[in-house]
């Protein structure tokens, strides 16, 4: 993932959050909103989720699943994806299958 597909302000994160649409599972919440460019995310996850090894292997894996799959994504929106506690349980295609099916639009 290249620096220009990140989310990085804080006010970015607030206002995808609180303004526009979401889709939730018991492992994710994706929030979205249209952008007309190319997409972009921020991957936010929370400190009980685990100690900072733990949340950047999520992390990593969460960017290289959406590197993997950006042609089966639809362009043209924002992404802010927040991990639920839920995700150490599951390897790594189960977390590819349920983004992707959260990614979808």
């Amino acid at each position: 993932m290249k620096k220009l597909e990140i989310i990085k302000s804080s006010r970015e994160y607030t206002e995808i959050i609180n303004l526009n649409k979401s889709k939730k599972n018991k492992y994710f919440s994706i929030y979205y909103r249209k952008n007309n460019q190319d997409n972009r995310y921020g991957i936010t996850i929370p400190k009980k989720t685990g100690t900072a090894v733990v949340r950047n292997k999520i992390k990593r894996r969460i960017k290289n699943i959406i590197d993997n799959n950006k042609k089966i994504v639809q362009s043209g929106y924002d992404y802010v994806i927040i991990v639920k506690k839920g995700v150490l349980d599951l390897t790594y295609q189960e977390m590819e299958r349920e983004l992707l099916k959260l990614i979808k639009l």
